[in-house]
């Protein structure tokens, strides 16, 4: 499962905190199957994975 990747520094001045997220050592593949569906929009930003779907420019600001 691919998810983009974010600084923390470009997360705080997104405001990534509000979105949901789950511990990096977390399954990506179930969190999408049991949670947020699997067309959803993941990004890691430190030690963290968000659900960043409800904001599309959030994702395409992160790089692969």
């Amino acid at each position: 499962m691919r998810t983009r990747r974010m600084t923390i520094e470009q997360g705080r001045r997104v405001g990534i905190d509000r979105f949901s997220n789950f511990h990096k050592s977390g399954s990506v593949r179930s969190m999408k199957w049991l949670y947020y569906g699997k067309d959803c929009l993941l990004v890691r930003c430190g030690s963290y994975i968000y659900n960043v779907s409800a904001e599309l420019r959030i994702y395409y600001q992160a790089t692969i």
